[in-house]
């Protein structure tokens, strides 16, 4: 299962523009504003493969018990002269199956770099795992491979595990094993396959939608509520579907087992489905978050120039925000707006604002034209309090404060409409 997620905290654009140009509020005033969230790994860290982190949640140790208790009664049936060694070679498996689990999200994340979609992060869970994709593909086709790439390279899997079968005698450690591995790579094949969202199958539907009618609101749409639809069929079906199998244990401990495994499958696939929709919604109001109108207007000052007389031009010109330029007028430096709320009144005249800045690095220099997700991923790869906001000509146009974009961000999430 692979997931796009925005860039930043997941959410953005917003028609509360606060810090426009003209704005008369003062640059030293506090600013109330939501605070950008440091971003948890989920778990912990196993490694960097590609340049991606790979997470452990802490809901995998519960499952990876899980499995070996099951499959260990499994072995005792089928090997019992191996006693308790049985519950190593089932948590043997337990760590297997999710290693093939990584290789199935692998396969989204070597697609999403070939595509140039940065992927945050790769997270292990409860059910399976999680690629973190933080932009969306350009065009139904990528998005199409993105999604396949990950069934695929579980039927792959499978594939690999059976002609190792082929190897080994049946009844022996090594043949369960494989059979096993063989068997839920298949399952996390076909399970994933299937056409609803948020699982692979959907974002294959979803591309094969937005292909035909040539918008990827419809396609997302209409993979969702196909996704809320499988929900319902998993919750009823899987247990009447098992209940099948087992006539004569009607109301036993596997039906109520099997009922739990279906509600928590139903609630994850519903859930997702649902929070793809919201996600799409709200990425149509991103356009609408742009830096043009987001930039705070401001004032070219020296170093040397005190706080407090760096402040009176500003509230003069209606501006809120302060730029500290060299001797030929080129900007070198941003006020912190942070360290101006920080020095008193009655200091200001004594404090020269070249003390206050903070110099003028790579990715600080945001073009004017920006919007929506890319201007979300200009600022997530160069964190910083202010940005300087250029025109293409290379005129300053103003100052870009990362807390008036947080606002904007929020205020498009509480317009967004719960799916």
């Amino acid at each position: 299962m692979e997931n796009s997620g925005q860039g930043g905290s997941g959410s953005g654009g917003a028609d509360h523009q606060a810090g426009q140009p003209g704005d008369p509020k003062e640059p030293g005033t506090p600013d109330r504003g939501p605070r950008r969230p440091r971003e948890s790994g989920g778990g912990i860290l196993m490694g960097r493969p590609f340049g991606v982190p790979v997470y452990v949640a802490p809901s995998w140790f519960l499952v990876a018990a899980l499995i070996t208790w099951v499959f260990g009664g499994q072995l005792d049936r089928v090997l019992p002269e191996l006693g308790r060694a049985r519950y190593l070679v089932s948590l043997f498996f337990a760590v297997a199956f999710y290693a093939s689990v990584l290789v199935h999200e692998l396969a989204h994340t070597v697609a999403a770099l070939r595509f140039r979609l940065p992927v945050r992060r790769i997270q292990l869970q409860f059910f399976g795992g999680v690629s973190e994709i933080e932009k969306e593909s350009e065009t139904p086709g990528r998005e199409f491979v993105l999604a396949f790439v990950g069934p695929l390279l579980s039927l792959v899997l499978a594939g690999v595990f059976w002609l190792g079968m082929q190897a080994v005698e049946p009844d022996t450690v090594p043949g369960v094993l494989l059979a096993g591995l063989m068997v839920s790579n298949l399952l996390v094949a076909a399970f994933n396959l299937l056409p609803g969202l948020p699982l692979d199958g959907g974002r294959m539907l979803r591309a094969v939608v937005w292909k035909i009618t040539g918008r990827p609101m419809a396609g997302t749409v209409a993979a969702a509520w196909v996704g809320r639809a499988l929900a319902v069929s998993v919750l009823v079906g899987l247990p009447l579907l098992t209940q099948a199998y087992r006539a004569d244990s009607f109301g036993s401990v596997d039906s109520l087992t099997d009922a739990l495994l279906a509600a928590i499958l139903a609630a994850i696939i519903w859930t997702g489905a649902g929070n793809s929709l919201r996600m799409a919604r709200l990425r149509e109001r991103l356009p609408g978050l742009r830096a043009r109108t987001l930039t705070r207007r401001a004032v070219p000052v020296a170093p040397t120039t005190p706080l407090s007389e760096a402040l009176r031009r500003a509230n003069e010109e209606g501006a809120r925000a302060l730029v500290v330029v060299d001797a030929a007028g080129v900007p070198t430096a941003l006020v912190r707006e942070s360290a101006i709320v920080g020095i008193p009144v009655h200091r200001r005249p004594w404090v020269e604002v070249g003390t206050l800045a903070q110099e003028l690095k790579d990715g600080m220099r945001v073009s004017a034209e920006l919007s929506g997700e890319d201007l979300l991923e200009v600022l997530r790869l160069t964190p910083a309090t202010e940005y300087l906001v250029v025109e293409e000509t290379g005129e300053v146009y103003g100052v870009l404060s990362t807390t008036d974009v947080e606002r904007a961000f929020v205020a498009a999430m509480a317009r967004t409409p719960a799916p």
